[in-house]
């Protein structure tokens, strides 16, 4: 019967089935998964549980997470661009780089950037927040639309065939945000227990719920 269905459906019969998420933490197997191989499940699991079914996105989306997880690869536009970004204004700066590549680059990475910090490090932001009065989740989501719809509208996503990935992340953010939160909670900082945690789990639960 899997075998079957393997023939027919590929591998992702296998990638898609629900019980793969908890035989990779449990199965003593598992530990011998590659890291690239156990983002991509525990995300794309992540992102169906929250209404989105598009693979196109998980691949995307496990790919920020891991690229995003090497030295400062979050902090710069590509590996051989020497300008540091720390802030979502440094990138909103440079939108309109004269120079056309780098625009689009600033684009896709102000999308990508919002996602990361506001996917993986919700409580970080909200400890900011709180503590100094930095800006909310709800900001981030504001400006990765904005960057991954303005990524849609450069001649090069049409030019690349990426208009669409791009259009989808920005109409799908918050639930790309949410799902992440989700992974970032259970797996990556499954102690932390504080009232802002918990406040915005039942937010975005009760908005998954409205769908």
């Amino acid at each position: 019967m899997l075998e079957q269905r393997l023939a027919d459906e590929g591998i992702d019969v296998i990638l898609d089935d629900p019980r793969l998420p908890g035989a990779l933490l449990r199965h003593p197997r598992g530990s011998n998964a590659s890291f690239t191989l156990f983002a991509y499940v525990m995300i794309r699991h992540a992102l169906r549980q929250a209404g989105e079914p598009d693979r196109g996105l998980a691949d995307y989306v496990s790919s920020i997470v891991l690229h995003f997880g090497f030295r400062d690869r979050a902090r710069r536009l590509s590996p051989g661009d020497d300008e540091i970004y720390d802030a979502i204004v440094q990138l909103c700066e440079d939108i309109n780089d004269p120079d056309t590549r780098r625009s689009f680059l600033v684009r896709t990475h102000l999308g990508n950037y919002a996602l990361w910090l506001s996917g993986l490090f919700p409580d970080f932001i909200e400890h900011r927040r709180w503590r100094r009065g930095g800006p909310d989740l709800e900001y981030y989501e504001e400006m990765g639309r904005k960057g991954f719809q303005l990524a849609a509208d450069h001649h090069l996503a049409e030019e690349h065939g990426l208009v669409s990935l791009y259009a989808h992340a920005a109409e799908r953010f918050g639930v790309l945000r949410c799902a992440l939160n989700v992974v970032s909670d259970r797996l990556f900082f499954p102690n932390v227990q504080t009232p802002e945690r918990l406040m915005r789990q039942v937010k975005d639960e009760s908005r998954w719920t409205r769908g």
